[in-house]
């Protein structure tokens, strides 16, 4: 009993509904992605599977433990197609700092063994519609008291070595709000990368806006950073100047010369950007970009968009799986193709690939079709 790269991709697209909910446990809600997501573990690949949004209402698949609490059964309507494991709550979670901050406020668990942090848990776009992102929830895990404003480098340094010590994590994302500076959060990466690294050896991806000059990679490159990512999230302007009109005022033109120099800096394949497939783009749009940017180095990391609480897209559809697949189809091959893999990425997002399918469709590729399992 397992499931196919197309199930996989029709449960991210679509979500699925806990038939207990109390028994949910490790889960976020709110706040930067993923979120509003359960993980959920195949094989050796977990996956970040939505569970919150209004829409897996009407979601086919459904999934409850089963009677030892040893394993999620996970349904088509009725009909069991695959059963998962649960990666369980760390035990970096249950240390507070000297102040009485708990380590979880500071920095996250994703999928099983990625620790994800938001630097700056604000951004000078979020407060104004005018410019804000509309899929973002940065500021609500802060209004809720999940987390705080800035994890120093200090604090992250100390929940960094706990996390690795611990729990066996093997790498850190660092992403940040972006601040009103023209580095647009590259100084405060630089500053809590180096942090890190002189406590702990785990690799580390960070993630923030091009900044204004180059010479960040670089900086970045120094103080321990091993990926970047820079994430267009929207691959057309008429989607960047409706969903993101703030940061549509960095132009793709940017983007492409930004990744240019990062890939000089960290090598092919280390520098990535996330595209959420089901804002507007067209399926055409996000193969022809990602084609593009696999030729110059980069990662596309596609995933299914899915909507957020509390955000002016709380509403907006998600993207039909068939789209997905036909998406993955192709940029999977070109990937493998081109030498850059999930596997072969030091840090981040696409390596974790949790969020997405797509790294499935790679593997099929260099091992023919994949059937995740237990």
């Amino acid at each position: 009993m397992a499931l196919s790269n197309q199930q996989l991709t029709q449960i991210q697209t679509q979500g699925i509904r806990w038939i207990e909910p109390g028994s949910l446990g490790l889960t976020r809600t709110g706040g930067a992605g993923p979120t509003d997501h359960k993980a959920l573990s195949f094989d050796s690949q977990t996956s970040m599977i939505p569970v919150f949004n209004e829409q897996i209402q009407r979601s086919p698949f459904s999934a409850k433990q089963d009677a030892n609490n040893e394993q999620v059964l996970i349904f088509e309507h009725e009909k069991l197609i695959a059963r998962a494991s649960m990666p369980g709550r760390p035990k970096f979670y249950e240390l507070t700092t000297n102040d009485g901050i708990p380590y979880w406020k500071i920095a996250t668990l994703h999928s099983k063994d990625v620790l994800a942090t938001t630097v700056l848990q604000t951004c000078v776009r979020y407060r104004n519609r005018d410019t804000s992102c509309q899929f973002c929830a940065i500021e609500e895990s802060l209004n809720a008291g999940k987390t705080i404003p800035h994890k120093t480098p200090e604090l992250l340094a100390e929940v960094a070595r706990a996390a690795v010590e611990l729990d066996g994590v093997k790498q850190m994302i660092m992403t940040t709000g972006t601040p009103k500076t023209l580095d647009r959060g590259a100084a405060v990466l630089v500053e809590s990368a180096r942090a890190v690294r002189a406590v702990v050896d785990i690799p580390i991806q960070a993630q923030c806006e091009p900044p204004d000059d180059d010479i960040w990679f670089q900086r970045l490159k120094d103080a321990g950073v091993d990926a970047l990512g820079m994430h267009l999230e929207a691959v057309s302007d008429r989607v960047r100047k409706s969903i993101m009109p703030g940061k549509a005022t960095v132009p793709i033109s940017r983007y492409i010369s930004a990744f240019k120099a990062a890939v000089e800096v960290f090598g092919k394949g280390n520098v990535s950007t996330y595209i959420l497939a089901g804002l507007g783009d067209t399926e055409d749009e996000i193969i022809a970009m990602s084609l593009e940017l696999v030729e110059l180095g980069v990662y596309p990391f596609v995933v299914p968009f899915v909507p957020v609480a509390s955000t002016p897209l709380e509403h907006h559809p998600m993207p039909k799986a068939d789209m997905l697949d036909r998406i993955f189809s192709q940029l999977g091959p070109a990937l493998y193709n081109a030498g850059i893999t999930s596997e072969s990425l030091k840090a981040g997002c696409a390596k974790c690939g949790a969020c997405s399918s797509l790294k499935s469709y790679e593997q099929e590729v260099a091992h023919g079709p994949l059937a995740l399992r237990v």
